[in-house]
């Protein structure tokens, strides 16, 4: 815990945050802040080294036109920098329990590993609730008076060796060219790390089901549009209501609804048909749409797939990998082997 009066304390330490939604500059505390924008659960995050995966991430964020490619090389370079310029002091990390926020947090502390910080100069405040809101989505809901707050609860947790090493092998099963070892990451407890098991089941979920091919996010924006969303604005925000905690944004569900119409094999109409979806674009279900919401077709088999998850490259007619529904556990198609052990 935080000794001493928390805004000296604090002063002196560099801050890293997901985004400047969260106001820390108004609560006094942080004086050295450095966001951590980046979107980990889209596009590929291969093992590669720091500078490799500075360009990686910042091609893809620029190929999709994406919110949070930010100012791409430069912004990621910048940030790493100032990381890295911090290796002597203290470090305070303010994160939620989604899984954009849990990816950023494995990256973050498995870098400091590689700084060599020691874990007890490392500060995390990562909460997934916060009085008084039914339904909690993030720092950025906050005041920077609630904010300001947080250091005097038990919310803070000083990292313990086990929990940096765990975020280290979370971080290198999240870029493994296989997913392997994204089972024991979810199935692993933490009192420091708590979100991130949690966090790690829903990763497994976003690959397609074996039994209809398509990811949980798809699913829940195709039932969406069964139920009545008339746009994408509004199947958005339905699909979001159904995660335990949101982590997509809108721009990232349109890349979805697009992927959808686009495909050979159409799962969804749009109007207009011939502009990329967004908040006020009409939607209605294909009849073959319908069928693989049934779990009557299989999304992958009719249109084949390519996207990456982590360090994971499906692509092709069929993808190596699915989500078994059944055992709640990835495997290896085809075969009805579990990767490694349930989830």
């Amino acid at each position: 815990m935080i000794a001493g009066p928390a805004s000296s304390w604090m002063a002196g330490a560099l801050h890293v945050s997901n985004g400047d939604a969260t106001d820390l500059p108004g609560t006094g505390l942080a004086q050295h802040i450095v966001y951590w924008r980046d979107a980990l659960h889209e596009g590929p995050v291969p093992e590669a080294s720091p500078s490799e995966l500075r360009r990686i991430r910042a091609a893809f964020l620029a190929s999709a036109d994406a919110d949070d490619r930010a100012e791409g090389m430069g912004m990621f370079a910048e940030r790493d920098r100032v990381l890295e310029a911090h290796r002597e002091g203290d470090y305070v990390l303010w994160f939620e329990a989604d899984l954009y926020d849990q990816l950023q947090i494995i990256q973050v502390l498995s870098r400091l590993a590689e700084l060599a910080v020691p874990p007890d100069k490392i500060t995390l405040i990562c909460i997934g609730e916060h009085p008084g809101i039914a339904r909690f989505g993030g720092l950025g809901q906050l005041t920077a008076e609630q904010l300001a707050e947080i250091p005097a609860t038990n919310a803070p947790v000083q990292l313990t060796p086990a929990a940096l090493e765990l975020a280290v092998r979370a971080w290198a099963a999240f870029r493994a060219p296989t997913p392997a070892g994204l089972g024991p990451i979810a199935a692993a407890t933490s009192p420091e790390l708590r979100f991130l098991g949690e966090a790690f089941d829903r990763l497994c979920r976003e690959y397609p089901s074996t039994r209809d091919g398509l990811s949980l996010t798809e699913r829940r924006i195709l039932a969406a549009v069964s139920d009545g969303a008339p746009d994408a604005g509004r199947a958005f925000v339905r699909s979001a209501a159904r995660e335990t905690r949101p982590f997509l944004g809108d721009t990232w569900c349109f890349a979805r609804m697009d992927r959808m119409k686009d495909a050979r094999v159409p799962l969804l109409t749009a109007e207009p048909g011939d502009q990329r979806v967004d908040r006020g674009t009409r939607l209605r279900l294909t009849a073959t749409g319908a069928r693989v919401l049934a779990g009557e077709a299989d999304f992958v088999a009719l249109n084949g797939i390519d996207r990456w998850i982590g360090g994971v490259h499906l692509h092709g007619d069929d993808a190596r990998w699915r989500w078994d529904e059944g055992t709640e556990s990835l495997t290896a198609h085809g075969t009805g082997e579990e990767v490694d052990g349930k989830v």
